[in-house]
């Protein structure tokens, strides 16, 4: 096991809303040991977090050695969104992509293995996908306004993701993009990469 042998690993999803992020890293922690993982979902930064560098949140979540970080969102959404909705300029999102870089650089340097999952689905799945949970009273909820609002800008996002993925893809830390359309088929591959 990682446990065993101390090797920390750090597991990112990232994809399309309602692609399929919850239910593969809901699979994937079934196989885990529970003593030896920690699932953080990532939401907006608190007020505390805001005072600090911008990756000093996610470096708080770093595992042990030994151990290993699932990551529901990363600081990749935190850039997609902060430029898609123009909340900073070119010239800070460019340069955050650098300071990733530089951080996943460090993680590898140290020993840590960094798995990257970007679940990917078209607009037209997403959409079918939205209305399916809006007809179930119980999955309802997960479908926020803000969802919608990012369909509706799905591809300025594509465009973004591409740029992202093409950025951010080294040897260190490389991307796995999952077909995320037939969830069986995605879910198989996630495991198969984890193995």
């Amino acid at each position: 096991t990682t446990w065993a042998a101390k090797i920390s690993i750090i597991m990112l999803f990232e994809g399309w809303d309602a692609a399929g992020k919850g239910s593969s890293i809901n699979l994937l922690s079934q196989y885990l040991d529970p003593r030896g993982f920690k699932i953080h979902p990532i939401v907006g930064a608190t007020a505390q977090e805001k005072q600090m560098p911008w990756l000093w949140r996610f470096w708080q979540r770093i595992p042990n050695y030994g151990e290993i970080a699932i990551f529901d969102r990363s600081w990749y959404g935190s850039v997609l969104v902060e430029r898609i909705e123009k909340i900073v300029d070119k010239a800070a999102w460019q340069s955050a992509y650098q300071d990733i870089l530089e951080f996943e650089r460090t993680l590898a340097d140290d020993g840590y293995v960094l798995v990257k999952y970007f679940l990917h689905i078209s607009q037209a799945e997403q959409k079918k996908r939205f209305k399916s949970l809006e007809k179930d009273p119980h999955q309802k909820w997960r479908v926020q306004k803000e969802d919608w609002k990012h369909h509706h800008q799905y591809e300025k996002y594509l465009t973004a993701i591409e740029e992202m993925l093409a950025r951010t893809d080294t040897e260190w830390g490389p991307w796995t993009i999952v077909e995320a359309t037939d969830r069986r088929w995605s879910q198989v591959k996630v495991l198969e990469t984890a193995a």
